[in-house]
């Protein structure tokens, strides 16, 4: 799992102020770091981590309650960066707690469809949020004392419902979106991450398998194997011809100790030819001659 527990650069107008709160994030940071060292298990590292941030969330709202900002640009600089920093990853650790708690732990597709959902869910929320990503990554101001100053809620800033039910002295009404934002960044490395290891797993047990099936070899031209890969993607055979030729080539020569070199070259000296689909004409050819004869040689499954 990666590291979440990253230090975080601040540069704060008035150092001495923010000493308190700075002191308790740097606590969280370590404890966290502490955890992820410590517990391999995903469900038991992300309930510890959330115990953790949230005793944190909860000594930062009486450390406000009790202090109060010596100016609004302060105010800002704790609702726009230190705590959606905090929050962010209360929000990963409570989503990562769910989505392993109800992983599929049937067959590597079905929790490869589950995970893609879970990433596709992630882009819904950047669509429907696009004017205010674009807002944090270029790192505009100008909204600043509308978004990040308690008691400045606006609905037609388009807000999260909920804002109406959290602690109006902890919040304002755009610091859990900042927050969010931080925290699908983190579960969209989580789960990319994920598929990944599950590609890795796949790729692993084919090679197992070709290896120990023997070896199968392209007994024919490059260009014939050319032929038969621009095919299968126009006949849209595999990934509904969703895929990349340089790809399907390099797979192809590995898989069948073939040398098809330079495909486009190969495919333009098929279009050039009198017959462009030599190879395919054959291999009907040679199919139907098989159908014809008597005993077609193979074996029947018993």
């Amino acid at each position: 799992m990666l590291g979440f527990c990253q230090k975080i650069q601040l540069h704060i107008p008035n150092p001495k102020m923010l000493t308190g709160i700075l002191n308790m994030v740097k606590s969280l940071e370590d404890d966290l770091k502490q955890i992820e060292s410590e517990v391999s298990d995903i469900l038991k590292k992300s309930e510890q981590s959330i115990h953790c941030i949230s005793n944190c969330l909860n000594r930062l709202k009486e450390y406000i309650r009790q202090n109060k900002f010596q100016n609004i640009e302060n105010e800002i600089r704790f609702f726009k960066t230190i705590k959606p920093s905090v929050y962010s990853k209360l929000i990963y650790f409570v989503k990562v707690f769910n989505i392993e708690s109800k992983r599929p732990t049937g067959s590597d597709k079905s929790q490869k469809k589950y995970l893609i959902n879970e990433l596709d869910r992630l882009e819904e929320y950047f669509s429907g949020n696009l004017e205010f990503y674009q807002y944090m990554r270029n790192n505009l101001t100008f909204l600043d004392d509308k978004y990040f100053v308690r008691g400045k809620l606006d609905i037609r800033l388009y807000v999260d419902t909920f804002i109406y039910d959290t602690d109006p002295d902890f919040s304002t009404s755009h610091d859990y979106k900042a927050a969010k934002i931080l925290a699908n960044d983190l579960l969209s490395i989580y789960l990319k991450s994920e598929l990944s290891a599950l590609e890795r797993k796949d790729f692993s047990s084919a090679k197992n398998m070709l290896s120990a099936k023997g070896k199968y070899l392209w007994t024919d031209s490059g260009i014939a194997l050319t032929e038969l890969i621009y095919s299968l993607k126009a006949a849209r055979s595999i990934n509904y011809g969703n895929f990349d030729i340089k790809e399907m080539a390099a797979f192809m020569e590995y898989i069948f100790k073939a040398e098809i070199g330079d495909y486009y070259h190969e495919f333009m000296r098929m279009k050039a030819r009198q017959n462009p689909t030599k190879y395919l004409d054959s291999l009907k050819a040679a199919l139907l001659k098989k159908m014809s004869e008597k005993d077609d040689g193979i074996k029947q499954p018993s």
